[in-house]
């Protein structure tokens, strides 16, 4: 790794110090050219110098969205910077998509191996999505629940013989659309009169038991039940 200028934002001075002493042990190709506490000084010492890399802490005087805006500023207005988040925000998912979106360049969790050379250096190599072995767990644990999710859609698409007109029918239903909004659907080639034959058609599918006593609601449920719907991606389609 070549060496690099990087500056580092922390407001917890223990932190500060133990941020400091892993660049200095582990590594030595990093030139520390400033530090910053809060947003004012980080301006100040970036207008002096500009770095190579920045080691953005998120929870700056107890306010995590400074760190986020910090980042998107300084992705703006200067896009070669790396940014690597370093951060005690372990619980806080929505503020890791909030600073990615910001253009981090990766997000290091301040839990396990913490900071290591090796993350340090896939960044500063342009590696994007650089990610500690905390988050890549959280990571990996969401794709394998996502990925069974959608296997278990299309099985149970093909179990219960479920057509598009079917999913988009149901989905529409669980949404609170009427019928009649949903005969209104771009695609849908169906009136009033031929959705009320597909919803009888479906409870028959879904409640092969019998289907006295299931309404539209049961039949939603029924539907959620089977994986046949995702409640995470219940959208509606464009009118």
């Amino acid at each position: 790794m070549e060496n690099f200028k990087v500056i580092i934002v922390e407001d917890v001075p223990l932190e500060m110090k133990g941020t400091l002493g892993i660049i200095r042990s582990d590594i030595p190709e990093a030139e520390v050219i400033g530090t910053a506490t809060n947003e004012v000084e980080y301006w100040r010492v970036l207008k002096q110098q500009l770095p190579d890399l920045v080691l953005l802490d998120l929870g700056l005087g107890g306010s995590t969205t400074i760190g986020v805006e910090l980042c998107r500023s300084t992705k703006e207005m200067h896009p070669a910077v790396k940014v690597l988040i370093f951060t005690g925000e372990i619980l806080n998912e929505k503020l890791w998509v909030d600073v990615l979106d910001a253009g981090a360049d990766g997000i290091i969790l301040k839990t396990g191996e913490l900071l290591t050379r090796h993350d340090v250096q896939a960044v500063m190599d342009g590696k994007q999505l650089v990610f500690n072995e905390p988050i890549l767990r959280k990571i990996v644990d969401r794709f394998k629940r996502a990925v069974g999710a959608q296997i278990a859609k299309q099985e149970a698409l093909i179990n219960y013989e479920i057509d598009e007109y079917d999913e988009r029918f149901l989905r529409h239903l669980a949404l609170g659309y009427t019928k009649e909004q949903i005969t209104g659907l771009r695609g849908m080639p169906f009136g009033v009169k031929s959705l009320e034959k597909r919803q009888t058609e479906l409870m028959r599918k879904l409640f092969p038991e019998g289907t006295t006593g299931v309404n539209a609601t049961r039949l939603v449920v029924r539907a959620l039940e089977l994986r046949i719907l995702d409640l995470d991606n219940l959208e509606a389609d464009e009118s």
